[in-house]
């Protein structure tokens, strides 16, 4: 799904950081850790500046009440650490052991477990889904006559089905069964059918839906409910003590959980939502057990361990399907290292994992927070400058400089269907200011004359555009792939 621009810009936020850690470090790690804790990088750094950042004033400024992070190189989990604390005005500080919802990073791990059944022999990946599907069938229409959906089409979100993603269900909130969930009942359910509304194989659309798909199946075909099933097949295989797929998360870990949080710093009523939807969102985890994960991963890859699934099928897990994805991961390559990631997003909880397999370097963030993804992003670029990664690093920029008065001519007031930017000159800094964030503002520096850049995120960008007398009458605003116009008001 594409980022609105909105997304990119910062917010702030006040709160006291702390960190713990139950991972012993000799001097080396100790000094690492302590550069990668004040070394955070935005997407453009300017040449010759020292853009360095430190971990706990960027947690403050992203109302990031916790954070947990897990660094791999040379194939070991080298290093974990946790700041902050569980909930917003707590004292309750996180640790490694502290739980965080992986959201979609729940992705992977179902997708592992459901390449075991393949290997087992319970699933096949090309074969009708609907032929081991028992509870509940994939509706037949005119998508489906030639074209079915496939375990492989599900795992590479290339079945044609629908549903992005899921809310989850708040604490007093009543939990629909997973039929319930794929017809999309109301008012049971809270998203809408799982249908295939375009040709299976066609191209890849991610959806959560075909993940939940996914769960019944693996249900259907082994019986078991999917968090004993899981324990079973990749957590307990792979170590991952401090894991569970269980939905709503046992009483008996509540304490060890973080509470989730909104953009405003607020905490979720009831602490956390609830997954049903387990194989796309359900996994409760930690950072380190994640490093396991991806470590076995990029083992298994490479024929140094096999706990879950062979060689053979690592490589098709790794191997792009549609687009970037392959089965259940993102799949990338740099200067000839190949890499594997996924990011997760679920009420109040964001994170991410990166692990590189010819290098077998990588690590995972993981937050309380909505607004966790520029803080991890700027956690992974220091990670990446530290550990020598080829990519995740900061783009280099040169400033222009510009007449005050051509600078001047820039700042006011511009329309976006509605939606009013500001661009605002102070002491010779002109810097944009774009709703629903509040009046927080955004430096803008510049590149040319006319475009300027943001130092937090690469691909934002900036440019005013002037009619033929030389007066500015728009500013076009790109975020990465996402574009818009802005008409001057005054």
């Amino acid at each position: 799904m594409k980022q609105s621009l909105l997304l990119l810009l910062p917010f702030l936020g006040l709160s006291a950081v702390s960190c713990t850690s139950a991972i012993p470090q000799n001097k080396t790690e100790a000094s690492r850790i302590e550069r990668v804790e004040n070394g955070l990088l935005p997407g453009t750094v300017i040449k010759g500046q020292n853009a360095s950042m430190k971990l706990a004033d960027r947690m403050v400024f992203y109302k990031v009440p916790g954070v947990s992070i897990a660094v791999i190189n040379n194939g070991k989990l080298e290093w974990a650490k946790g700041y902050g604390v569980v909930e917003a005005g707590s004292t309750q500080t996180v640790t490694v052991e502290t739980l965080f919802q992986a959201a979609s990073i729940s992705k992977p791990v179902s997708a592992m477990a459901a390449l075991a059944l393949v290997e087992q022999g319970k699933l096949s990946l090309d074969e009708n889904v609907n032929a081991k599907l028992t509870s509940w069938q994939v509706p037949d229409n005119d998508f489906t006559k030639t074209e079915k959906v496939t375990l492989r089409r599900l795992l590479s979100h290339s079945g044609g089905l629908t549903v992005h993603g899921f809310p989850g269900y708040a604490a007093n909130e009543p939990v629909p069964t997973l039929t319930q969930i794929l017809d999309g009942q109301k008012p049971a359910a809270n998203s809408g059918p799982i249908r295939v509304d375009m040709l299976p194989g066609k191209e890849f659309r991610y959806s959560g839906g075909g993940y939940t798909v996914l769960q019944q199946l693996m249900m259907d075909v082994t019986g078991q409910p999917f968090p004993g099933l899981l324990q079973e097949l990749v957590l307990r295989k792979i170590g991952m003590v401090h894991s569970t797929f269980a939905q709503p998360l046992p009483k008996a870990l509540e304490t060890t959980a973080a509470t989730g949080h909104r953009q405003s710093g607020e905490g979720l009523k009831g602490h956390w939502h609830t997954y049903p939807e387990m194989a796309a969102a359900g996994l409760w985890t930690t950072p380190s057990d994640l490093a396991l994960f991806a470590i076995d991963l990029m083992e298994s890859a490479q024929n140094k361990s096999n706990k879950v699934l062979s060689q053979e099928m690592s490589h098709q897990m790794l191997t792009k399907e549609k687009g970037s994805y392959g089965l259940g991961v993102s799949i990338g390559e740099t200067a000839g290292i190949k890499s594997f990631a996924h990011g997760g997003s679920n009420e109040g909880f964001t994170c991410i994992l990166v692990a590189h397999i010819d290098t077998a370097k990588g690590a995972v963030v993981m937050t309380n927070s909505d607004n966790g993804p520029p803080l991890f992003n700027e956690i992974l670029r220091a990670i990446a400058h530290e550990y020598n990664w080829q990519d995740n690093q900061p783009r280099e920029r040169t400033i222009t400089q510009i007449d005050p008065a051509l600078l001047a001519s820039y700042a006011g007031q511009y329309d976006a269907n509605g939606t009013t930017v500001t661009v605002s000159l102070q002491s010779g800094q002109l810097s944009i200011s774009i709703p629903p964030m509040g009046p927080t503002s955004s430096k803008l520096y510049p590149a040319t004359e006319d475009r300027f850049f943001l130092l937090e995120s690469d691909g934002f960008e900036v440019h005013f555009v002037k009619d033929k007398q030389g007066k500015v009458t728009d500013v076009q605003i790109q975020a990465g792939p996402d574009r818009a116009t802005a008409t001057r008001m005054k």
